[in-house]
């Protein structure tokens, strides 16, 4: 693909450029304030997408935020792969922590990425991610080498789970119909030890509410008589975890996938340094689940954290108030054969157990999503493998992440295909939080690798026919 790496080349400044413009772009799903926003967003992917050259680009409305279809169909006979991506992004709250405001993009240079990040909400996940598809396809287009189908579904929902992706996959089989699903929304070990996600955690997100009296009260004349829902839910969320950080609502782990010893033993050998880890997030200790190496805590197995707590009264200055009411947001990540239906009911009914007679407790679910683990000796992983040793001179370490892609066990399930995760960001990119960043190294590495993924697995699929 010598012609599409010359135009990739050329085209560097102008891919950055573009990019800055998406990201001043302030597309949170999650707040409806900015649903104008959202949808100027899916109008600048479309327009993006159409530039590119795809020969088919339509906006779908949802009952939530638009989803972005393009299509170049070269020959049926010809393997096709549907790209997803997410527009949407993460709230920036707290705004006042961030070095730079969120949604004016700047490029700075640090220890990790010595050539720079961009650094802004979304940058990382997945506006950068997402791009790079983009552009690696434009590349291949302007340059006559686009070597198989080639569709897009880029969605505007992804950070509030995905909620009207399931219908449109659904009514949308055929439209849909693919060889395999790439998806950019993950990341490397290192920008020097490339790595493919094979497994990602499911989800399971609660909001908890636990009400006590009927309005807030004075803390002098009632307290130590009447129950306080904040001391209360902190005492509910501190019994969910033993001494060992072992999760303690009953029949938790009754499903929990047991990875075998040999498949312990060699996640163990990525490159890691604990001491580093540590220095990185400023923190003296890790205090994960006792028996299982940090490698393994944030991959193979479950969790539980509060998000959020909030109740009473947080302003400046003093108010002595016994509150009324208290919340807190619970996320979960779950392993294989664990599902969200299952651990929310299991962690309702066991908050709902332990809540003194003095308050009454609610438990709302929000989204969830099933964990899902891909095998390594498909074409579809052998493709990602080949043009991630390509671009960055050794091969690939297959890897299980932490997070949580939803989507990918819906495509499996509706569509019927495997999804292959080849993302390009780093662990330590503050997706979520703060200070979110995307090295360029990252994002120009992407687009470098993506055509070369296409060529290979074009050729795999064309071996087997």
């Amino acid at each position: 693909m010598q012609n599409t790496q010359q135009y990739i080349l050329d085209n560097k400044d102008k891919f950055l450029a573009e990019l800055m413009d998406l990201l001043k772009i302030p597309s949170v799903s999650a707040d409806p304030a900015y649903a104008g926003d959202v949808a100027k967003t899916a109008e600048f992917v479309k327009a993006s997408l159409e530039s590119a050259g795809c020969d088919l680009v339509e906006i779908h409305e949802t009952a939530g935020h638009p989803i972005v279809y393009a299509e170049k169909m070269k020959d049926p006979s010809l393997p096709t792969v549907l790209v997803y991506g997410h527009y949407d992004v993460q709230p920036a709250d707290p705004v006042e922590l961030w070095d730079s405001p969120p949604f004016e993009p700047v490029i700075k240079k640090t220890d990790i990425h010595p050539d720079g990040a961009i650094f802004a909400r979304g940058s990382c996940d997945d506006k950068g991610q997402m791009y790079m598809h983009v552009k690696a396809f434009e590349a291949m287009n302007a340059s006559g080498e686009v070597p198989c189908n080639v569709k897009f579904m880029i969605e505007g929902e992804e950070e509030v789970g995905s909620v009207n992706l399931g219908k449109f996959c659904k009514d949308n089989v055929e439209k849909l119909a693919c060889d395999v699903v790439l998806i950019s929304d993950t990341s490397v070990i290192a920008n020097d030890t490339p790595s493919v996600t094979v497994g990602l955690r499911g989800l399971s997100y609660v909001e908890v509410e636990v009400t006590g009296p009927n309005k807030d009260l004075h803390s002098g004349v009632y307290g130590g008589a009447v129950g306080n829902p904040v001391n209360i839910l902190c005492d509910m969320i501190a019994s969910l975890k033993d001494e060992n950080n072992h999760i303690s609502i009953p029949g938790f782990y009754d499903n929990v996938e047991v990875v075998s010893a040999e498949d312990r033993e060699e996640m163990n050998k990525a490159p890691f340094s604990l001491e580093d880890y540590k220095k990185s997030l400023k923190i003296d200790a890790v205090d994960g689940e006792k028996g299982y190496t940090v490698l393994e805590q944030t991959s193979i197995r479950p969790t539980l954290d509060v998000n959020g707590i909030w109740g009473g009264y947080i302003g400046e200055g003093a108010k002595t108030v016994l509150p009324s009411q208290a919340f807190a947001k619970i996320s979960m990540r779950l392993v294989p054969n664990q599902t969200p239906d299952e651990i929310t009911e299991l962690f309702k009914s066991h908050f709902e157990s332990i809540a003194p007679v003095s308050v009454k407790v609610k438990v709302t679910p929000h989204h969830g999503g099933h964990a899902a683990v891909t095998p390594t000796n498909t074409d579809e992983y052998k493709a990602a493998s080949m043009a991630m040793e390509k671009t960055y001179g050794k091969k690939p370490i297959p890897q299980r992440g932490g997070g949580s892609i939803p989507i990918v066990s819906l495509f499996e399930k509706v569509l019927g295909t495997k999804t292959v995760l080849m993302g390009f960001g780093l662990n330590s990119d503050d997706i979520h939080s703060p200070n979110e960043h995307y090295g360029l190294f990252n994002f120009y590495k992407g687009i470098e690798t993506i055509p070369y993924y296409f060529q290979y697995y074009t050729e795999l699929k064309q071996k087997q026919s």
